[in-house]
């Protein structure tokens, strides 16, 4: 596993995945430095070596399905379910008014076994709201992955919500 992730810290840094300058976050925080994830999972060989590594953790675990807010983490989780066979859910920001109404797309039943994907990390507040979605509509969360974490409190945060967030990369990883 080890060689996957030196493998992708390779392809990401070769796709200049982290920009310097001055630049303000999703959280409101300013930064120095921002990790371009949509570039990097438009790319597809990365976006293979991603689910290729997250489909191997989620293996041993036995999930019934994955699942990942919209729109950063769809690509992730579309390329994971299809590498792994596990069914996929994405999760909206807010429901929609309008078709049915849903704030969870895909098939949900009571006691699935979920897995949520994320492209970055900061202090995981999209990926809070995600797992509580998955979890007012009856699912399991199981466990939570992350491509790049930014170090900025998300494991913890995560930790406090009962949930176990596990980076793929750092972005200590970067810099």
């Amino acid at each position: 596993m080890e060689n996957n992730k030196k493998e992708l810290i390779k392809l990401l840094k070769d796709n200049q995945v982290v920009k310097y300058g001055k630049f303000t976050l999703s959280s409101g925080k300013e930064s120095d430095y921002y990790v371009d994830i949509k570039r990097a999972i438009t790319d597809p060989e990365i976006l293979s070596k991603v689910a290729e590594i997250i489909s191997k953790k989620i293996d041993e675990l036995k999930v019934d399905r994955v699942a990942g807010p919209a729109l950063g983490a769809i690509p992730i989780v579309t390329a994971v379910s299809v590498v792994s066979y596990v069914p996929m859910l994405m999760i909206r920001k807010s429901k929609k008014d309008y078709g049915t109404s849903e704030l969870i797309e895909g098939n949900l039943q009571k006691g699935d076994r979920v897995i949520v994907l994320e492209d970055v990390t900061t202090t995981g507040n999209s990926l809070i709201k995600a797992v509580k979605a998955v979890i007012s509509n009856g699912g399991i969360v199981e466990k939570a992955y992350v491509v790049v974490d930014r170090d900025e409190g998300a494991i913890g945060n995560l930790k406090m919500e009962g949930v176990d967030l596990e980076p793929i990369v750092s972005v200590r990883d970067f810099l």
